[in-house]
């Protein structure tokens, strides 16, 4: 077996990613050669409750901006990344990463790419960030670019441009939209419902819960096809935690995010949904 080299650097990653211990970090990669993914599943298979691990755990510091275009039929979140919170919180660091949010609006942008070459009062938002770039002495960059389409778009900026969330449903609701998009940013769903949960993801949750099952001493002497059945009753537990449209609604825990659609609407779904967080 070949054995990786493990950095403090390694190390720390792992820490900032699953919240777990210096030691516990350390052997996860020892244990998995070095293999982050597998470090993460390590920690997990011994019990340890590891942070989320989420797309939007990228840019440190910045600004996020959700906006909708004016028919609430497209919904942009642009981040702009910067070094230090004493930038982001910059009144006209704000406004400069409105004005790109602004532009990517206007021009219908569908990608990163296409945002850096979009103008803004004539000059190329690529252009823009270099001179704002070399004007405060802090490397910064349209770090994360996300775009939905849906008969409605709901947007929900939160804790002072550090959370931005769109939101797709099938018709118009904006107070049904407000209102799930808030869930979205408390409760951080990765799916709208099970089956919008990639099949990797699933396989990789259900053998975590069959193999720390299989180390319980409690499960000493049942068969796998009873681990298995057990194992079906826990995923379905990950569901509910997990997706949108099951997860009890924050407004009234008595009823899901689906109920509560439903009393707005009988017909009423999400479609779709984007969440970026800094931090």
């Amino acid at each position: 077996m070949s054995t990786a080299t493990i950095t403090a650097q390694d190390i720390n990653k792992l820490r900032q990613a699953t919240g777990a211990g210096m030691m516990d970090c350390r052997k996860a990669l020892t244990e998995t050669n070095g293999d982050f993914e597998a470090a993460i599943d390590w920690l997990r298979k011994q019990g340890q409750k590891v942070a989320a691990k989420r797309s939007d755990r990228e840019a440190k510091e910045g600004v996020v901006i959700a906006k909708t275009s004016a028919d609430n039929k497209t919904g942009f979140i642009v981040t702009i990344s910067c070094e230090t919170d004493f930038v982001s919180k910059n009144a006209d660091f704000v406004a400069f990463a409105t004005s790109i949010a602004d532009a990517a609006v206007a021009n219908n942008v569908k990608s990163i790419e296409e945002l850096n070459d979009t103008t803004v009062n004539g000059a190329k938002v690529s252009d823009l960030i270099n001179d704002k770039l070399a004007a405060i002495g802090e490397k910064i960059g349209v770090a994360r670019f996300e775009r939905i389409e849906a008969p409605y778009v709901a947007s929900y900026i939160h804790g002072a441009n550090r959370m931005g969330v769109l939101v797709g449903l099938n018709k118009e609701s904006a107070e049904a939209g407000k209102d799930v998009a808030m869930q979205i940013a408390a409760m951080n769903p990765l799916a709208v419902d099970a089956d919008s949960i990639p099949a990797e993801t699933v396989e990789r949750e259900r053998a975590i819960v069959v193999d720390t099952m299989k180390a319980d001493p409690k499960m000493a002497g049942k068969t796998d096809d009873m681990i298995a059945k057990i194992a079906e009753g826990k995923l379905n537990a990950f569901f509910k935690e997990n997706t949108l449209a099951a997860q009890p609604f924050v407004k009234d825990g008595s009823k899901s995010v689906a109920d509560y659609l439903k009393s707005v609407d009988s017909d009423l779904k999400v479609t779709e949904f984007k969440r970026v967080a800094l931090g």
